[in-house]
């Protein structure tokens, strides 16, 4: 067992885990946040996506002890008190969910892409930068109207790689 201790949603926490332990188990089992999905365990699907030191990450493909002494977000960390981010009000506003599933993994995809591209984005980048994030309930559609929509208005200017 070993320690792992981060930061995450902005609050230190610490937890005994196996070596072999993945992040989004560590998330999910070691403290409690339910929030990021386990979906095909195989990095295929996206439902897992969480922000680790502001970038988006496949967490069932990382190990919690590589994220140790990191800042995490999860989709729980998004929020700000009774207000949604931007993202997760605009795939609300544009019903770009269905049964929900994937929708944290999208989000954690769509804020970390804006970031990146600012207001800059377009369809065709949206949809390219999607392809590691699988719904199978909307087509699409509405998620990437939901994101250019959320870019739009946050008008974030791109971040530095």
């Amino acid at each position: 067992m070993t320690t792992v201790s981060m930061t995450v949603n902005g609050r230190q926490v610490s937890a005994d885990v196996e070596d072999r332990t993945l992040l989004v188990d560590y998330l999910r089992n070691a403290i409690s946040l339910t929030g990021t999905h386990v979906g095909c365990d195989t990095s295929q699907c996206g439902a897992c996506v969480v922000h680790v030191d502001g970038r988006a990450v496949k967490s069932c493909t990382m190990l919690a002890v590589q994220a140790a002494g990191s800042s995490v977000t999860t989709i729980e960390g998004l929020a700000t008190g009774d207000e949604l981010h931007p993202v997760q009000a605009a795939f609300r506003e544009h019903h770009g969910l269905q049964c929900g599933f994937c929708t944290p993994g999208m989000i954690m995809t769509a804020v970390d892409m804006i970031r990146r591209h600012g207001g800059q984005l377009d369809e065709a980048t949206v949809r390219h930068e999607l392809e590691g994030n699988i719904c199978r309930c909307t087509g699409y559609h509405n998620i990437v109207k939901a994101i250019l929509d959320a870019a739009a208005k946050m008008q974030m200017p791109a971040a530095a790689e």
